[in-house]
């Protein structure tokens, strides 16, 4: 593999994270445990530990940043717990957005096409997933859920890396799920209507299905998997597709579960999980280990800016040796 190897950094802090927005070479957010968020504005060598006030309880599963200014952070939990903060100056401050008043909802992730127009989801809530979509930046407002397939028995998300919602180009989004059932959800329309797609990833147990998606240019994209509480498990963990999502097939080569993955460039994948990551080359045909860190979220812009995020305040960044 080359040289390439994950470099831990020196964040004071032990929260555990696995929110992750990579915004550029220099700027770089994570969210996590104890209320806490993290930033970088010169590609780590300094970390901005920010608390968020009243916050201390919450688990701020996803983030999504755009500058070194601007970000909303999602935290998940039974009813109130669920909120959705924003900062426009660099986390010094936070406004809270939204935060969820029905009993039996728990949101997973948050996703944005840009700083205006985001959404954000939660597990079925009598028989189908909610969607709350803000087109401001500011308001969030639910969604119809009866242009959207019904939930099957058991069939949830995961808020494992903030990467089980995502947007694609300028109106797409994917929503993936797990337990009783493992679907990927796809709307061409920015959450208005959705459609099902069956895969082959494990499920069948509350902690297997699909983790994560990653979308590549044109109509390539991944999802991985596996069953959490048997990590080392290396069956039915990836799928891909190459038809924008309609189907998925089954592929092989990780090292078992896997909470995230994102495509860096057109041709190269990470994928982390709990026992390790790895890496291809080819567009997800093949795979190669890169590591054995424990490690929850990967996100990256370019060659020169992957980042992943673990427990107990693991911070790492893949060296920009040659991968061969």
């Amino acid at each position: 593999m080359g040289d390439a190897q994950w470099i831990k950094q020196e964040v004071e802090t032990t929260s555990s994270f696995r929110g992750l927005s990579v915004v550029s070479e220099k700027i770089v957010w994570a969210s996590g445990t104890g209320g806490t968020v993290i930033r970088t504005v010169d590609g780590g060598d300094k970390w901005d530990v920010i608390k968020v006030p009243d916050a201390e309880k919450l688990d701020f599963r996803d983030i999504e940043a755009f500058d070194a200014n601007t970000a909303y952070i999602l935290s998940i939990g039974n009813g109130d717990a669920s909120r959705i903060y924003k900062t426009t100056d660099g986390g010094a401050s936070w406004q809270l957005q939204f935060r969820n008043a029905d009993e039996k909802a728990f949101y997973d992730a948050i996703a944005c096409w840009d700083r205006d127009s985001c959404i954000a989801m939660s597990d079925p809530v009598d028989g189908r997933y909610v969607i709350i979509k803000t087109t401001d930046g500011k308001s969030w407002e639910r969604m119809n859920s009866e242009n959207m397939p019904d939930a099957q028995s058991n069939e949830a998300s995961f808020a494992a890396s903030g990467t089980c919602l995502i947007i694609h180009g300028k109106k797409k989004a994917f929503l993936v799920t797990g337990g009783g059932n493992a679907r990927v959800f796809r709307s061409n329309d920015r959450g208005d209507t959705w459609t099902a797609t069956n895969t082959p990833i494990i499920r069948g147990t509350p902690g297997s299905g699909i983790f994560s998606i990653a979308m590549g240019s044109g109509k390539t994209g991944v999802i991985v998997g596996g069953n959490y509480e048997k990590p080392d498990e290396t069956g039915n963990n990836i799928a891909v597709t190459r038809d924008g999502g309609k189907t998925w097939l089954a592929e092989s080569g990780l090292g078992g579960y896997r909470s995230a993955v994102v495509y860096v460039n057109e041709k190269m994948l990470v994928a982390v999980g709990t026992n390790g990551s790895d890496v291809s080359m080819d567009g997800g045909d093949t795979w190669r280990p890169l590591g054995k860190e424990n490690l929850n979220a990967v996100a990256a812009k370019g060659r020169k800016a992957v980042w992943a995020v673990g427990p107990r305040g693991a911070v790492f960044r893949l060296t920009d040796k040659k991968i061969r």
